[in-house]
């Protein structure tokens, strides 16, 4: 009998739904646990991206504090200084910094290091403050001789407000603690921490000498009737040929979204693998979940119903809890979300609001459904196949998932889904290709892996073996198992953060290298020629040796093959790196390479006569984005000295080396009596050491500064962890969805394993024994998911040690070990934790139970 019209309606399919769903609600939601968490994640950086793109519009302004920022690293010759002059007539104020590294030394206790000195004159910054306390030195340290410390500097040297602060040849009184300054964040105070001078009492210092590496900035105020944009793009060509950089709020603006919304997309990436294992998750659920509907659904065949009516009233189940899992999830984002500006404050310029997205709810709760819908219909499409005859076989043949079309359509969509979300987040084609290629091999492969490891203990099942043993192995390859799907969601969280591990463990290797035995530890700079014997006897007085001595010499491109930058301008088509001519190089000179060089193309030129053609040997990569060949000429500018030179060679050069290595090197007998500035390096043995020869140096030759590779490692190891911890808590998401998946797996399928435990309790089986055969399944279960996440993580991190980092793969085998005894064991304690219903149940369940 068919039933009628009126019965077959939207309304009827939704009142059978319900009904349907009345016993089984509980286990629905189960259905889509697994992508709350990916939804919250998801939903939390969205949000996040949308308070940070508003705080950055809004908080533009003060970060360059002005409305106008012209930079340039040398001194302005008459052309630059008019250019300032003609914008300063339109300006309301006009304020100077000069930037320099330098050693300062805290005159209580001795202590020394390297900071960034910001010579200050003018009222800025006019947008914002220097925040500092007490809040009024901020201002009160330019009337007088005095210095704003940055707040790092004084926790290290346990400073106090009033201490005295050498810098060059001058102390300063501490006249406040620096809190934040324009653009500051707490990654570039851990590198570089601020000290503000007046820049009335620069010359004092003694450490703005010629050849003194200095950045002279110039800030600019403006009233309402000046465009400062209109103004830039006007001045355009002159600032280029100045090689003055300029920036503005709004150019600022766009930068600072701009680096953002990479890392926000970053991040909306990570969020996204989470919601697909949730979404492995919910596949796998409703694939069980209709295994068990197959006698209902033969009934409503029997009774009339299509096999689009009895698909519709599954597909509306899904719906129904897909929008409320997925409100659940954009609820819980939204609470994630006032965590992040917590997290990401040592990163960010701006100070981020909080306030609540109802756009990234909306897009949270509208995906969330689209992606619940999407994964169940691999399942779900498998209903078109039920006939009334399953009353009759339950297990009557449907076709296997691979050889139904309509399964490949739905993959389709699946892949086209992925790639679409990742277009959106990525900047080209090649990278989304590359991202969806990446997601799908991973999936594939722990798949592959999950199902191959199943075969071969099928395969080599060890019957020697005790019961309990065997019966916890046997569970793995069960009929109704799980043990595929769990690998694939718990072995790619896994997977995931052992890369984390693994990537950060390489970083602070590619450094630490080169901390070894005999490696320089010290690097002295900014020697000038008259100083550089007296600094060499200090060092070895000190009883250190002198490792190295290189000068140093800054020079200025001006042509490629006779082609200048003015050519270039007026001529796009010239094959030249126009933003190479011009540009200044720090170089040296020298007759032999030095160990962490290796001549790839050319042949080596360490001398030339005086008078002759100079044969220049420059490193591979430069040489390419200067876009030249063996035999090309070049024109150099050295100190208003024009020089001609030929390529002789192209150099690889080992970066990894804490050691002086340079991209161009001239021939010993061209430059050698230009100005030039001296760098030497030396090793020191223990802090101790290191403290008393800065001391030394800073006391005899205020003016030379002092790298501490020891101070270096520390700070990057620092930077490190602190980026760690926040990949760490967004990756988080995948892990922890992972063990969601493995819950909501272990108590869905809990009534399948009911029926196979009340079995072994009427045949004798104790509850020890049950647990006995749990835990070693999930410790199976665990073993196999962990180790192949490492195993793919050590993959990954070999890849990119080999062709990315270039450093000799050495993997942290103890912290990968500990991960996966970590996962395994958790694995093993949520399944416990999730089976004791089922273990508990009475023999006479079996008997009462009802299907």
């Amino acid at each position: 009998m068919q039933p009628s019209p009126y019965h077959t309606g939207l309304a009827w399919l939704v009142k059978m739904a319900w009904r349907d769903s009345r016993r089984n609600r509980s286990r629905l939601f189960l259905f889509v646990s697994s992508i709350i968490i990916g939804i919250a994640a998801l939903v939390a950086i969205y949000s996040f991206g949308d308070n940070l793109e508003k705080d950055i519009d809004n908080q533009a302004a003060t970060l360059i504090g002005a409305d106008l920022v012209l930079h340039t690293n040398r001194i302005l010759t008459d052309e630059g200084e008019a250019i300032v002059d003609s914008i300063r007539q339109l300006s309301q104020s006009v304020s100077e910094e000069q930037q320099f590294a330098s050693m300062v030394m805290f005159q209580r206790n001795g202590g020394t290091r390297l900071v960034q000195v910001r010579a200050l004159g003018g009222d800025f910054p006019y947008y914002g403050e220097l925040e500092t306390i007490p809040q009024a030195a901020g201002t009160a340290f330019r009337q007088g001789q005095q210095a704003l410390v940055d707040k790092t500097l004084m926790l290290q040297f346990d400073a106090q407000v009033g201490d005295s602060i050498k810098v060059g040849s001058v102390s300063f009184a501490i006249a406040g603690i620096l809190q934040r300054a324009p653009g500051q964040n707490g990654i570039s105070t851990s590198v570089a921490p601020a000290v503000f001078i007046p820049l009335a009492d620069l010359p004092a210092t003694g450490l703005n000498q010629k050849g003194s590496r200095i950045n002279y900035d110039y800030y600019f105020q403006f009233d309402g009737r000046v465009d400062a944009d209109a103004l830039v793009s006007e001045l355009d060509s002159i600032l280029e040929i100045q090689r003055i950089d300029s920036e503005t709020i709004a150019s600022q603006k766009r930068e600072t979204g701009r680096s953002f919304a990479d890392m926000n997309n970053f991040l909306s990436l990570v969020g996204f693998v989470a919601l697909l294992l949730g979404c492995i998750g919910v596949s796998s659920a409703i694939h069980i979940y209709i295994k068990e509907k197959l006698h209902s659904i033969a009934i409503l065949r029997c009774l009339g119903a299509t096999a689009l009516q009895a698909f519709l009233i599954y597909l509306i189940q899904v719906l129904g809890i897909g929008f409320l899992g997925s409100l659940i999830g954009a609820l819980l984002g939204t609470l994630i979300q006032q965590l992040l500006p917590i997290v990401f404050r040592d990163f960010l310029p701006v100070s981020i609001s909080s306030e609540i997205s109802w756009w990234s709810i909306a897009q949270g709760v509208g995906l969330g459904i689209w992606i619940s819908v999407l994964f169940a219909l691999l399942p779900l499409i498998r209903i078109r196949n039920f006939t009334p005859l399953n009353t009759l076989r339950v297990s009557l043949d449907i076709p296997h998932i691979t050889r139904d079309k309509w399964s490949w359509m739905v993959y389709g969509l699946i892949i086209l889904f992925i790639f679409g979300y990742a277009f959106l987040q990525l900047d080209g084609l090649v990278e989304t290709l590359t991202f969806t290629a990446g997601v799908v091999a991973a999936f594939l492969l722990l798949y592959a892996a999950a199902n191959l490891l199943i075969s071969l203990v099928r395969r080599f099942f060890p019957a020697s073996w005790s019961y309990l043993w065997r019966q916890g192995l046997s569970n793995l390859f069960r009929p109704n198992n799980q043990t595929a799907i769990l690998v694939v969601a718990i072995g790619l969280g896994t997977a995931f953060i052992a890369l984390l591990f693994l990537v950060q463990h390489m970083l602070i290797a590619r450094v630490t290298l080169s901390s070894s035995e005999n490696q320089p530890n010290m690097v002295l700079f900014d020697i000038q020629s008259a100083q550089r014997a007296d600094v060499a006897r200090l060092v070895r007085d000190q009883q250190l040796p002198v490792l190295d001595e290189v000068p140093i010499i800054t020079v200025q491109l001006e042509a490629i093959n006779g082609i200048t930058a003015d050519d270039a301008r007026r001529d796009s088509t010239l094959e030249v790196s126009r933003r190479a001519l011009g540009g200044e190089l720090r170089v040296t000179y020298r007759e032999q390479l030095s160990d962490s060089e290796k001549i790839t193309a050319g042949k080596w030129v360490g001398r030339v006569n005086e008078g002759s053609p100079a044969i220049v040997s420059l490193e591979t990569d430069y040489a390419e984005r200067i876009r030249v060949k063996i035999g090309d000429s070049l024109l150099f500018n050295v100190q208003g000295v024009r020089v001609p030179a030929v390529v002789g060679s192209f150099r690889e050069v080992d970066w990894n080396r804490v050691q002086t290595n340079f991209r161009l090197i001239f021939p010993v007998g061209v430059i050698d009596h230009a100005p030039q500035f001296h760098v030497l390096m030396t090793r020191v043995p223990d802090e101790a050491t290191s403290a008393r020869i800065q001391q030394a140096v800073v006391q005899q030759f205020p003016n030379v500064s002092i790298i501490d590779l020891g101070l270096i490692l520390s700070i990057l190891d620092e930077i490190l962890e602190k980026i760690g911890f926040v990949i760490r808590f967004m990756g988080g998401f995948s892990i922890l969805t992972g063990f969601v998946v493995l819950i909501a797996s272990v108590m869905i399928s809990k009534y399948q394993r009911m029926r196979e435990n009340v079995l072994l309790r009427t045949m004798g089986a104790s509850r020890r024994q049950l647990l006995a055969i749990t835990a070693l399944e999930y410790l199976f279960l665990g073993l196999i998911a962990s180790f192949v996440g490492v195993f793919l993580a050590l993959i990954g991190s070999w890849a990119l040690a080999v062709f990315s980092f270039e450093v000799p793969f050495a993997p942290d085998i103890v912290t990968m070990a500990l991960l996966l005894v970590s996962v395994t064991a958790s694995t093993v304690i949520i399944g416990l934790l999730n089976s004791r219903g089922v273990i508990n149940r009475p023999p006479l369940e079996i008997l009462r139970r009802d299907s």
